[in-house]
């Protein structure tokens, strides 16, 4: 089996005297979707963000392309190719379209033609945003501001994407276009760590799944397994549950 992009082992973070994480361990393969499930508190958002640098672990490790990263900073991780599109998407508000653009095209050194390439690139695969360029990131509807940042993410050439509830606060057509935007960025062989609230949606463009619960991970195993283990909903809820299909995977 080819060794993980993203492998994260007994991950245990605090916020003060709180357990936010506690020895969680998951893994992302190369071009592998894999979706990070649970309910509000989970401690999803905590996973992304220590994933990508922002909080440091108080124990355990993080590695990337076979690269302890547990102390890198965020811009240091980016770099490497680990993209975070953090939750509430992240726009520069009071920059143009084109300038949030040009900082992702920035992090993943693209310069004269080849940033001019990248930035057509997204405007082909975001065509809305074309006619947007000179306005500001804080006027965008939400579902403009999701492609915007999606779009500036992929400037930065990831290997690896964090998407952190990337349909919150979208309409439901919205919904789907966002989870397609998740299949057309797996398409191009990028990974992706999906953390989402939507259970059904989710396993649907997902290979893997792990479900959190209070700071643990509860539940682990295929997509197709999760989408029919009543045990899922469960540990929604907040249940300490292990069914027979995901225990021990």
């Amino acid at each position: 089996m080819t060794a993980p992009l993203l492998d994260v082992a007994d991950l245990i973070v605090r916020y003060g005297e709180n357990l936010a994480l506690d020895c969680v361990s998951l893994s992302v393969q190369p071009g592998e979707v894999v979706a990070l499930l649970g309910a509000n508190g989970a401690g999803k958002t905590t996973l992304a963000l220590a994933t990508s640098g922002v909080i440091k672990p108080a124990a355990g490790t993080i590695r990337f392309a076979g690269q302890d990263v547990s102390s890198l900073r965020p811009d240091q991780l980016a770099r490497l190719g680990l993209v975070h599109v953090p939750e509430g998407r992240g726009v520069l508000r009071d920059l143009s379209v084109a300038e949030n653009l040009l900082l992702g095209a920035v992090c993943g050194g693209l310069r004269g033609r080849s940033l001019h390439q990248g930035v057509q690139k997204v405007l082909e695969r975001f065509p809305q945003l074309q006619s947007r360029l000179a306005q500001t990131g804080g006027t965008l509807s939400g579902g403009e501001q999701q492609m915007l940042v999606i779009g500036r993410a992929l400037l930065c050439q990831p290997k690896l994407l964090v998407l952190d509830e990337p349909s919150i606060g979208l309409a439901p057509m919205l919904v789907r276009q966002s989870f397609q935007i998740v299949r057309e960025c797996a398409e191009l062989g990028i990974a992706i760590l999906l953390i989402e609230q939507n259970l059904a949606m989710s396993l649907r463009v997902a290979h893997r799944a792990y479900v959190l619960s209070n700071g643990r991970v509860r539940l682990q195993g295929s997509a197709e397994a999760l989408r029919t283990d009543p045990a899922v909903q469960e540990a929604y809820l907040g249940g300490d549950v292990a069914s027979p299909s995901a225990r021990g995977r």
